[in-house]
C-alpha cells in the first residue's frame, strides 16, 4: 500500500479520466454559485459516499457523519463562490468536511478514536482467508492503533488518492507536516503488522 505522492505516474488514460472528472466538478460547483439545484443534488450524491466513508474512519458515528455532510454542503450551497479553482475541487470539499468533522468531535467530547472506530469496515473473514484479505484486516488493526492526525493522513492518501499538498490543505498544516505524519504512521503500521509488511504494501 502506497501513499498517492509516492505513486508511479498515472497513465495516460488515468489522468485524462481525471482531468475529465475534476472538469465535471468544477461545472456542477459553477451550477451552484447559481443556486441550480440539480447541480448541487448531482453534486451532493457523488460525494455522499466517500464522505461517508472518510468521517466514520475519522470516529464520528453514523449520525454524527452525516450531520457533519449536511453541514458540509450546506457550507458548499453558500461558499461556492470562493472556491478559487487552485486546487481540485474534491480537495476543496474534504477540507470543508474535515474542519466540520473536528468541530463536531471537539463538541461531543466523542470517545478515543481507538474505541470509536467503525468496525463495519473490518474486512469479513472467511473460513480460508487469503493473505490479501488477512493483510487488509491486520491494516485496518494498525489504523485503530493510530492518533487522528496521523490516520486522517493515511486515509486520504491511500483511500482517497490526495498527494502530501492537497493533504495539507486539506488539514490546514504544510505539507512537510503531512510528511512527517506519513513516516511516523507507516512505521506505527509496520511495528503492528510486523512480519506480514513489506515494501509493497507499506
Amino acid at each position: 500500500m502506497q501513499p498517492a505522492a509516492r505513486h508511479p505516474p498515472p497513465s495516460a488514460s488515468q489522468a485524462h479520466s481525471q482531468a475529465r472528472s475534476d472538469e465535471r466538478e468544477r461545472l456542477l460547483l459553477a451550477g451552484v454559485v447559481q443556486h441550480e439545484r440539480r447541480a448541487f443534488e448531482e453534486l451532493y450524491v457523488l460525494y455522499h459516499r466517500p464522505l461517508a466513508r472518510f468521517l466514520m474512519r475519522l470516529a464520528l458515528r453514523y449520525e454524527m457523519a452525516e450531520e457533519v455532510i449536511n453541514d458540509t454542503f450546506w457550507v458548499v450551497w453558500r461558499t461556492a463562490d470562493r472556491f478559487r479553482g487552485d486546487s481540485r475541487v474534491s480537495t476543496w470539499i474534504m477540507g470543508i468536511a474535515y474542519r466540520r468533522a473536528l468541530k463536531s468531535l471537539r463538541r461531543e467530547h466523542t470517545k478515543s478514536p481507538q474505541e470509536r472506530y467503525d468496525e463495519s469496515e473490518t474486512v469479513v473473514m472467511t473460513e480460508e482467508p487469503t493473505r490479501s484479505h488477512e493483510l487488509q484486516d491486520w491494516i485496518l488493526h494498525g489504523l485503530r492503533q493510530l492518533p487522528l492526525e496521523q490516520r486522517t493522513a493515511v486515509e486520504l492518501a491511500y483511500y482517497f488518492g490526495h498527494s502530501f499538498e492537497e493533504i495539507g490543505s486539506i488539514m490546514g498544516v504544510p505539507s512537510s507536516t503531512v510528511k512527517a505524519r506519513m513516516f511516523h504512521a507507516r512505521a506505527r503500521l509496520r511495528n503492528t503488522l510486523g512480519p506480514r509488511a513489506g515494501d509493497d504494501v507499506l
